[in-house]
């Protein structure tokens, strides 16, 4: 049984925890992106080549998935960089457009 006389609350103060809270508000649209959109399907579709291609023991098709996905990780980094990422400047457009989401 803890011990919560007064007695043992002065003489064992509790302290409180600083809350360090980001300066703004974290993105409302929680990553829904066109450029992590386009990664997430140009990956698993990748993937998906490249398994077939290990399933059917065809070699040039498992080099065609892993070409595919270089190729689809280059691309979400360029529409990243032209603002369709989190927190670029057309997804910051579409979301006052449409609200937020």
């Amino acid at each position: 049984m803890a011990d919560d006389t007064l007695a043992h609350r002065a003489q064992n103060a509790t302290t409180t925890e600083a809350m360090h809270l980001p300066p703004t508000a974290a993105p409302t649209n929680h990553g829904k992106t066109l450029a992590a959109w386009f990664t997430t399907y140009g990956v698993v579709i990748t993937f998906v080549i490249a398994g077939l291609g290990v399933l059917f023991a065809q070699v040039w098709l498992f080099w065609v998935g892993i070409g595919l996905l270089a190729l689809v990780l280059v691309g979400g980094k360029v529409l990243q960089s032209a603002g369709h990422g989190q927190g670029g400047d057309k997804t910051r457009a579409r979301q006052a457009r449409t609200g937020g989401h």
